[in-house]
């Protein structure tokens, strides 16, 4: 009997950053199927060890929930899924992570009566490596594309190798809601939404830095926010070489502009105008109907995200926003994106949750997991994914990968947390220097 028909459900989300965490979660309680008795759910956590692992701020910050939630590596993950009896496995992580983990995970079940339904997709906007993100996921049971417009493309590239399409579910992004705009705040706010690694240069991000200061200086009327997603020494989904905070210091700024960090969702609460370089904090707002902007001061450029905004009617610059431009968005182009601003949001996860429940009550359990590449497809390319991931070309754990049989001592805990202290600080502090010196 499915777990949906006794009302028991297990559920378990492996995500690699405080971002992915969010989604991951969040999307999780929107999949059960709806005649599930939430009470009896269980929503287990797990975090990928790595350089993006959420600190105890950023966890607090997402403001998410679960059960149990406990740090992990591959080869721990793999072990405890082989010990457990889970309904939903969301795997939550970068293209190369699901990928590894849907083959360890081949492996690790093979010969097992049951599996759990295993569902993956992307956090936000897919504005880049379309095709390689895609292939990567492919072989979960559940694709989750978050507005028709991704919903098509997905398809488009799997029917185009020849992969199976049928996993491609439209949903919409799971964090979206808040109380829609009602109109001017007192004093009207202006927040800029900031994004770690978009743009890249010291050169662009101080230019967007001194907009923002010029505009509070124009507007003394307005509270100008800039909306951080990590504090320094705090690593997100992408890495952030060059923190606003640091480029900040020493600033004359005004007293109507400071930086602020929280909850997205609290922060739009009190927002007038959002802007942003293409962060998917604008679909959230959007969604609310708070006027969104997408600069275009840098261009509009696939290297910035911003394209994926052509034709939504919220691209703009600063001087226009310093002359008071106000956009009005396209309502076509919203309705594509998943925003839902019309209220169909309530019903955007219903399809997934249909499927899923029909897989969950599968006579005979579900066949094993056929990610498209194989060794046979991908020859030079996956077993570099797998063997990043301490994993051989079948799915199996390499000799001497990092594992443990028991839960680490305190002497243990504290050398992991100086190693990923090291770690964070060679990649965000030492390893921009470098990269500097060698394009002197």
């Amino acid at each position: 009997m499915p777990a949906s028909a006794t009302k028991s459900l297990r559920v378990a989300v492996l995500a690699d950053s405080d971002t992915r965490w969010k989604w991951g979660a969040l999307t999780a309680k929107r999949l059960i199927p709806n005649e599930s008795d939430t009470s009896d759910v269980r929503l287990d956590g797990y975090l990928l060890r790595g350089r993006a692992t959420p600190t105890a701020r950023q966890l607090q910050e997402v403001g998410v929930h679960a059960d149990s939630l406990r740090e992990v590596t591959t080869v721990e993950f793999l072990r405890e899924m082989e010990q457990q009896s889970y309904d939903i496995l969301v795997l939550s992580l970068v293209g190369g992570g699901v990928q590894a983990m849907l083959h360890g995970l081949r492996s690790a079940w093979a010969g097992r009566e049951k599996r759990p339904v295993v569902v993956t997709g992307y956090v936000g906007v897919v504005y880049e490596k379309l095709a390689d993100g895609l292939l990567l996921r492919h072989g979960a049971d559940l694709v989750l594309a978050n507005s028709r417009q991704d919903a098509d493309r997905f398809r488009a590239v799997y029917d185009g190798v020849g992969a199976d399409s049928a996993s491609v579910t439209e949903v919409a992004l799971p964090f979206l809601g808040g109380a829609p705009y009602e109109g001017e705040h007192d004093p009207y706010t202006v927040v800029f939404a900031a994004q770690p690694s978009v743009p890249d240069s010291r050169k662009d991000r101080t230019y967007l830095l001194n907009r923002l200061i010029q505009h509070a200086r124009r507007h003394p009327e307005r509270e100008v926010l800039l909306k951080l997603r990590s504090k320094p020494g705090e690593h997100t989904t992408h890495i952030e070489e060059l923190p606003y905070q640091k480029l900040v210091q020493g600033a004359d700024v005004p007293a109507n502009f400071r930086l602020v960090y929280g909850h997205m969702g609290e922060v739009l609460d009190r927002t007038d105008l959002l802007v942003t370089m293409s962060s998917t904090a604008a679909l959230e707002s959007l969604h609310r109907r708070i006027p969104t902007v997408v600069l275009t001061d840098l261009g509009i450029r696939e290297a910035l995200g911003n394209h994926h905004f052509v034709g939504s009617g919220c691209l703009a610059s600063w001087d226009q926003l310093d002359a008071g431009h106000r956009p009005v968005p396209d309502a076509e182009w919203v309705s594509r994106q998943g925003v839902a601003a019309d209220g169909g949001y309530a019903t955007a996860f219903d399809a997934a949750r249909e499927r899923i429940a029909k897989l969950l009550g599968r006579p005979g359990g579900l066949p094993p997991l056929t990610p498209y590449y194989t060794p046979e497809t991908a020859s030079g390319y996956l077993p570099g994914i797998l063997a990043r991931h301490h994993l051989g070309p079948d799915g199996v754990p390499l000799p001497g990968a990092p594992a443990a049989d028991r839960a680490p001592g305190p002497v243990r805990q504290i050398v992991r947390r100086a190693a990923r202290g090291a770690y964070r600080h060679g990649v965000q502090r030492v390893a921009p220097v470098i990269r500097r010196m060698g394009e002197l």
